[in-house]
């Protein structure tokens, strides 16, 4: 992360499985990607609602955190800067198989995303499309969509 930092590349961090980090490493995610439990357990509070998430991602910004997205499942994702609040709905791409590499898959969509120029917000919305088609596959790597399919689905 410091090496990418001094390049100049943008850097993503997805705490998973979470365990404590320091403000030192979160200082260096220009995005910091965790789920509702990953944050919970950073940050010592409660994610159970659209507020909880915002608070918990207030803290995680307050840390160093340049950009916060939570995300919430079935409720889709918050992207969260400085004073603005951001809700990403999930995509629903058919019955949920099962939910192992959905964070995966949305991480790897929005990196992708990002590498092709989108937006933080357009990024995001990718991604969450990407995590909502891999719910439907059982499986990790195998469940992860391809572009095509997530341009599909959006």
């Amino acid at each position: 992360m410091q090496i990418a930092r001094g390049a100049g590349i943008v850097t993503i961090l997805n705490p998973a499985p979470a365990q404590p980090l320091p403000d030192s490493l979160v200082a260096l995610a220009d995005f910091f990607i965790p789920n509702e439990t990953e944050a919970a357990i950073l940050t010592g509070l409660p994610v159970e609602s659209f507020e909880q998430a915002e608070r918990a991602a207030d803290v995680l910004l307050a840390r160093g955190a340049g950009t916060v997205i939570l995300t919430l499942g079935a409720r889709g994702s918050l992207l969260r800067t400085r004073g603005k609040s951001t809700h990403i709905p999930a995509f629903n791409a058919g019955p949920v198989l099962e939910t192992t590499g959905a964070g995966d898959a949305f991480c790897g969509a929005f990196a992708a995303a990002l590498a092709d120029g989108l937006a933080a917000e357009d990024a995001a919305r990718f991604a969450s499309a990407g995590a909502g088609i891999s719910v439907t596959r059982a499986g990790t790597a195998p469940s992860m969509a391809y572009r095509a399919e997530i341009e599909a689905l959006l």
